[in-house]
């Protein structure tokens, strides 16, 4: 009983850290998405005002992912072996994209010197901003498909098809998108420019169609690869009603971006993306249940003990980045 409860706890502690590095650095990954179709008379002005955006905050918004990464090494040390392994490709191409992303980022920012290496630099920041989310949705859907090899049987059995499959690039297809209308809807309360405000509007209504369509093509090509997840979705109440409140919230996140407010559309936005996130974690929770193989008890309680007092420095820390750089 008390093992079952450390379990969840760390769980629960797992699922926070996804969210805040979706909330957060999701929307620093979906600028740079943004940065690729931006165009027209004001396109310095967007590429400045996403730099400007992200620019105090990035690198902090890191520190989730790497949260996520320990409790999963401390708490489920055999569950990360195996992920390590079935998903080596597209964690190290996440990494890799993290890395280029960021350098190049800093590079575009900050180097005194300005000529055509800014282009470059700009180029590998939008690439890198696609990447990475991409790879990041694709293993959530692969962890979602659970085709696992236990031991090695081959390169492409045991590295590649786990992952490379419809589903699970439909899934990383689909968070590109949630990223890019994070991001959007973000950018509108950055800028006091009129134009640009309109412009990251509708940029933010467009990658909200977009995540419609691939959230549709997520359940078809469910369907293909013979994963039963329309029955899932069906038949879990939590993950219907996540759905049905990310739906509800549509109304007040539109009203107030046409009313040009900056608060309650972030918070809307936020919050769909917490809803989104907590079906799946509700769907996902029985599989990676069944496939965890926790630590002891003992580790798991001063995991535990390291988490909590963690989230009472990280928690006002952060507040005070965010109020400094974001007033």
């Amino acid at each position: 009983m008390l093992v079952d409860m450390l379990v969840k706890m760390n769980l629960g502690f797992l699922g926070i850290a996804l969210l805040f590095y979706c909330v957060l650095a999701g929307a620093d990954f979906g600028a740079g998405i943004l940065e690729a179709f931006r165009g027209g008379r004001l396109k310095n002005e967007q590429r400045n005002l996403i730099g400007h955006a992200i620019g105090p905050v990035w690198e902090a918004n890191h520190v989730w992912l790497i949260l996520a990464v320990v409790i999963l090494f401390v708490g489920f040390p055999k569950t990360y072996a195996l992920l390590s392994v079935s998903f080596h490709i597209p964690i190290t191409l996440m990494l890799a994209g993290i890395i280029l992303r960021g350098c190049a980022f800093t590079f575009r920012q900050y180097d005194v010197v300005r000529d055509r290496s800014q282009n470059v630099y700009s180029a590998i920041f939008v690439v890198s901003s696609f990447a990475t989310p991409l790879m990041l949705g694709t293993l959530a859907g692969a962890l979602l498909l659970g085709r696992f090899v236990g031991s090695p049987s081959g390169f492409a059995d045991t590295y590649v098809w786990p992952w490379l499959n419809l589903f699970s690039l439909s899934v990383g297809v689909f968070t590109c998108a949630l990223f890019a209308f994070l991001a959007g809807v973000y950018l509108t309360g950055e800028s006091r420019n009129p134009q640009l405000r309109a412009l990251f509007t509708r940029r933010a209504l467009q990658a909200s169609w977009v995540a419609l369509v691939m959230g549709l093509a997520v359940f078809l090509s469910a369907d293909y690869s013979g994963l039963a997840l329309r029955s899932k979705f069906l038949s879990n109440t939590l993950a219907l009603g996540c759905m049905g409140m990310a739906s509800v919230l549509w109304i007040p996140l539109w009203w107030s971006l046409r009313r040009g407010q900056k608060l309650l559309p972030r918070l809307c936005a936020a919050s769909q993306m917490g809803f989104i996130l907590l079906g799946w974690f509700s769907i996902q929770a029985h599989e990676f249940l069944a496939l965890s193989d926790p630590a002891p008890d003992a580790t798991l309680r001063s995991l535990l003990y390291a988490l909590v007092t963690g989230a009472a420095l990280i928690f006002p820390a952060l507040y005070f980045l965010f109020r400094v750089f974001k007033r």
